[in-house]
């Protein structure tokens, strides 16, 4: 079997609890920051049971080391290897689990039924079922990963300063991801997944019914040996396209899990487009797949678990059992993953063009039952409307809410992106909760980032999008393709469309990983030239973006110090460079010269007093 791989390490532990000595299989590398899956051979049953086994079953296992505590959610499985059988019944049932810690860890297993009761409070214990009450440890070493799989460093959490951290690590990640194709997981190698429509007219910027899925043909050549398939060689299309973003510098990947009524109509965990309360095992272990590999590379998996069609498909927007057995399932089945962004709506919200949408209450509801069913340190946030009207009407009343994280800003003018990222930082720090603040989607809708072949140089982006959101302090963005242009938002198959772009924002990403940016914020008022970005710690260092045609640029400094200053090109990277000037001293504003070539492009200047210099090069 395709997870039974790691023979040496795979063992059976039996339980003397248990009078017909059921037995519960571990599968996984025993390390830490691994996936290790716990196998219970319980009820026999089907996706379409009479006793729903995605509703009237609860399975969960509390596993513990030391003061260390984590219950995790269960999940029907089927016959154990649907991806590849495809099965829709059998007697398998699953607990992913990572251990976040070297040493013993020990688990108990609950496992009931009743109906309805995953939805139910915990005091509703109903009926034991085989495997109840079982026992059991294991040892977990220290992880052997390397380079960027996240398995080496552990998981993405909320740094609390307005930066995403590796768990129990100072060390801060900085997200580059792309935003498109929002249905990324339309994938025609997955198992039951089709394009249903009952329009017979296609608006503009919605996916046509008559049209295929995706199959990322450029990206089967990516592929590499090695790599996982499913069913005799599917999904090298999705698993190369991962492969070639990750070799580009992205990191993190936006995808909608329920799409039925929104623009692509080709996303949906269940049985089928109709069903709500049953899921496809077979299509959700090859999503698993895929998930794995992404961890291995070092890509965040961005749900966006609803779209501004469909926020009140279930349960009229309410979190109620439709509700919450959708959130449950994709906790269990997936929240294990290192680097997990819980996004709780596209376009969230009514609006003109949307007049239902949930409310204020409804979307309070949706955030704390994720923060309480995910029994790890998952990041939510919530996407909304582009303009400000909406963003301040939604935004406004979660600043403080313990359980959102930040927003998932849709920004339609790109002029305006440095002070909206400005805005919340700020705002958000006035509530006494930072936000992570991070840039998600570009307008106008219809142009995004466009492929190289219409805008080879993306000047615009780059400065006003890219650098405007990380100069503010943002934690991060990803990059949506408009959907006039080819390899849009719905039909992008060839990644390599915006490989320029890719460039060029790995090359600013990289660049800001190297500065305390916990100790630093947005000051622009302390250059002297309009449209430039100032990110500052106070008499210690300051990075200034300059537009392209900048000249006499002067930055204001407390004086008494002296300072350094070198020159980034934030169009091709490289090393810092010297300028007409490589030292200033004074107080007030103060003559930055001159970068040392193409004085006409935008560069970022990098100005530092000798203390911090030294211990930035330590």
């Amino acid at each position: 079997m395709k997870n039974l791989i790691y023979l040496s390490i795979l063992f059976l532990i039996f339980s003397c609890q248990n009078s017909d000595k059921q037995t519960i299989i571990i599968e996984g590398e025993l390390k830490q920051w691994h996936k290790i899956t716990l196998i219970v051979n319980g009820p026999e049953t089907s996706e379409w049971g009479k006793e729903n086994p995605f509703l009237d079953y609860r399975l969960e296992a509390t596993f513990t080391n030391g003061t260390k505590s984590y219950t995790v959610p269960g999940f029907f499985a089927a016959d154990g290897n649907a991806a590849e059988t495809s099965a829709e019944k059998g007697n398998v049932w699953k607990i992913r689990f990572r251990p976040d810690a070297m040493g013993t860890w020990n688990y108990i297993i609950s496992f009931r039924k009743g109906k309805d009761i995953v939805v139910k409070e915990k005091e509703y214990q109903g009926e034991p079922v085989l495997g109840d009450g079982l026992t059991g440890s294991f040892e977990i070493g220290q992880t052997d990963k390397s380079g960027n799989d996240f398995r080496r460093k552990g998981r993405i959490v909320n740094g609390g300063k307005g930066y995403f951290r590796f768990q129990d690590s100072d060390e801060i990640w900085i997200k580059n991801g792309t935003d498109s194709p929002e249905n990324f997981l339309a994938y025609s190698d997955f198992d039951q997944t089709s394009r249903f429509s009952l329009k017979t007219e296609v608006r503009e910027g919605e996916a046509d019914p008559k049209k295929d899925l995706h199959k990322y043909e450029p990206h089967v050549a990516d592929w590499k040996t090695g790599d996982p398939t499913w069913q005799n060689g599917r999904g090298k299309g999705i698993i190369g396209a991962l492969n070639y973003l990750n070799s580009a510098g992205v990191n993190s990947n936006y995808m909608l899990t329920l799409n039925i009524l929104g623009d692509g109509k080709d996303v949906w965990p269940y049985t089928d487009h109709n069903e709500r309360y049953r899921f496809d095992c077979s299509k959700l272990d090859q999503w698993e797949i895929v998930f794995d590999h992404m961890d291995k590379l070092g890509m965040m998996i961005h749900f966006v678990l609803q779209e501004t069609e469909n926020q009140c498909l279930l349960d009229a927007g309410y979190t109620d059992v439709q509700r919450k057995l959708y959130l449950r399932e994709l906790v269990a089945r997936f929240g294990h993953h290192l680097a997990v962004t819980w996004n709780c709506g596209e376009e969230n919200g009514p609006a003109e063009w949307t007049p239902v949408g949930q409310t204020d209450e409804q979307r309070k509801a949706m955030m704390s039952y994720l923060k309480q069913i995910n029994p790890y340190p998952g990041i939510v946030v919530l996407h909304t409307h582009s303009d400000d009207t909406h963003q301040d009407l939604y935004f406004n009343p979660l600043l403080g809410f313990g359980n959102l994280d930040g927003p998932s800003l849709q920004i339609g003018e790109p002029a305006r992106v440095n002070s909206r990222v400005i805005k919340w930082i700020s705002e958000s720090e006035k509530s006494g909760k930072r936000w992570l603040v991070n840039l998600d989607e570009i307008g106008p809708s219809w142009k995004g980032v466009m492929p190289d072949s219409h805008d080879a140089l993306h000047d615009t982006v780059r400065h006003e999008c890219l650098w405007g959101t990380l100069m503010a302090g943002g934690a991060g963005a990803e990059w949506y393709f408009g959907y006039r242009y080819p390899h849009n938002d719905l039909i992008c198959e060839d990644f390599r469309s915006r490989e320029n772009w890719w460039r060029q924002s790995t090359i600013a990403t990289r660049f800001m990983q190297q500065f305390p940016l916990e100790e630093m914020s947005s000051k622009n008022a302390l250059i002297s030239t309009k449209g430039a970005f100032c990110l500052e710690k106070p008499g210690e260092i300051y990075l200034v973006y300059l537009p392209a045609g900048t000249k006499n640029a002067r930055l204001s400094l407390p004086g008494e110090k002296i300072f350094s200053l070198k020159w980034f090109n934030p169009r091709s990277g490289g090393e810092l460079v010297d300028g007409s000037v490589t030292g200033i001293q004074g107080k007030g504003f103060q003559f930055l010269g001159s970068p040392p070539a193409e004085t006409d492009k935008d560069w970022v200047a990098v100005v530092k007093n000798d203390n911090e210099s030294r211990r930035l090069s330590e």
